[in-house]
């Protein structure tokens, strides 16, 4: 039997993120979800109107979740809910980017941050420290 493959999810991907706030919002339903619920809700996320997003193509994003092991379809019905590897991997992926990743990324960009904020110094000191590394190595060639 041959083995299945998904595209990965990335983490600061724009639709994963949005992916990962819809999945959120079912992980607590005793019944899932179908194509259509998610549909509803992730459509808008991604700057949709829910009749934009096909169901084939979210047919191919519940079929990735699935084989990445952050669903499972409900026996004998068309409804998925998320596993318990699945809810701690969106959690992760949701959170993460927005506590961590996205608040990083802001303080050590040189036009967003403030020019005392300790990550900024450091990145400013590491940028300087390759470039006059470059520098030396010029002058030795």
């Amino acid at each position: 039997m041959g083995t299945q493959r998904a595209s990965a999810l990335w983490f600061a991907d724009p639709k994963t993120q949005a992916l990962g706030a819809a999945l959120l919002l079912f992980q607590l339903l005793p019944t899932g979800f179908t194509n259509r619920n998610l549909r509803e809700h992730l459509a808008p996320s991604l700057g949709l109107a829910p009749d934009e997003l096909t169901p084939a193509r979210l047919t191919c994003e519940l079929r990735r979740l699935r084989l990445h092991g952050i669903i499972e379809r409900i026996p004998g019905t068309h409804r998925y809910r998320l596993t318990g590897f699945g809810s701690r991997k969106i959690l992760f992926l949701t959170r993460g980017y927005a506590r961590i990743l996205r608040p990083g990324f802001g303080s050590i960009l040189p036009n967003l941050s403030a020019p005392n904020c300790a990550l900024r110094r450091s990145f400013d000191n590491l940028d300087q420290q390759v470039s006059a590394r470059l520098e030396k190595a010029k002058l030795a060639a």
